[in-house]
């Protein structure tokens, strides 16, 4: 079988467009590479640093990254999206302009006789009871129609300023590991399999490039950033490996 590659965490768009633009052209080099043997891409969150779909408009920018999924997918490669926390007001832009499906949560799919749990992995497992809260009022629907009635140029200023400000894309907490017992999503993974069993749980959100093993043929990964790490996942059937793109 040909690969199927993931990547999670892009963040496009911050802190600045300017600031952005080179990893958005590292990242349509990545594609244009991994075009050649993909059976399927998997982005699972966070592309953007934010997103949200009015009735008629989306957010300026990211012509490249747009243009690039819309040649692979009508190439015949199969892509599939996972909403993150920072673009979860993806409604159906990429499914009706890209044919490319959007997930709000995790989905099972099974590769050459494997099975694969993946998300973006915000939200998930025990702890985090803050952020939580605030995704709920950021999924009701109600929240979502009054964002709407914000003009573009104000709402989508706003909600990249707060964006950026809120979150240090790249910060300690990131690049450091918090031990087995204290990683929410490995914990995630460990309760899931009391009660099914996953040869792999494929995840972003944390930023830092992991595989643990959480059971007996089972590991948990986490794919990294494309803010500081450029790591994506590969499986080629067979095995799963990290590996860091350098061009």
């Amino acid at each position: 079988m040909k690969k199927i590659y993931f990547a999670s965490d892009q963040h496009f768009g911050a802190p600045t467009p300017e600031l952005s633009l080179p990893r958005e052209k590292k990242f349509v080099a990545w594609l244009d590479e991994v075009k050649e043997d993909a059976e399927a891409i998997f982005l699972l969150g966070d592309l953007f640093d934010f997103w949200f779909e009015y009735k008629t408009v989306v957010p300026k920018g990211f012509v490249r990254i747009l243009g690039k999924l819309a040649e692979l997918r009508d190439s015949g490669i199969p892509i599939y999206f996972f909403v993150g926390n920072h673009d979860l007001w993806m409604n159906d832009y990429f499914e009706t302009e890209l044919n490319i499906p959007v997930y709000h949560d995790n989905k099972e799919f099974t590769f050459n006789g494997k099975t694969f749990l993946i998300g973006h992995g915000d939200g998930k497992g025990p702890g985090d009871k803050g952020y939580k809260r605030m995704k709920k009022v950021f999924t009701n629907p109600f929240s979502k129609w009054l964002f709407r009635w914000l003009h573009p140029d104000v709402g989508v200023s706003l909600a990249q300023y707060l964006s950026v400000k809120n979150k240090l894309i790249s910060g300690d907490d990131d690049v450091k590991f918090l031990g087995e017992e204290n990683e929410w999503l490995v914990l995630y993974a460990k309760r899931k399999l009391e009660t099914k069993h996953y040869n792999y749980f494929i995840f972003g959100h944390r930023h830092l490039p992991m595989i643990i093993p959480v059971g007996e043929d089972s590991k948990y990964v986490n794919l990294g950033d494309w803010i500081g790490y450029f790591t994506y996942g590969v499986f080629d059937g067979e095995t799963f490996e990290l590996k860091k793109f350098d061009k």
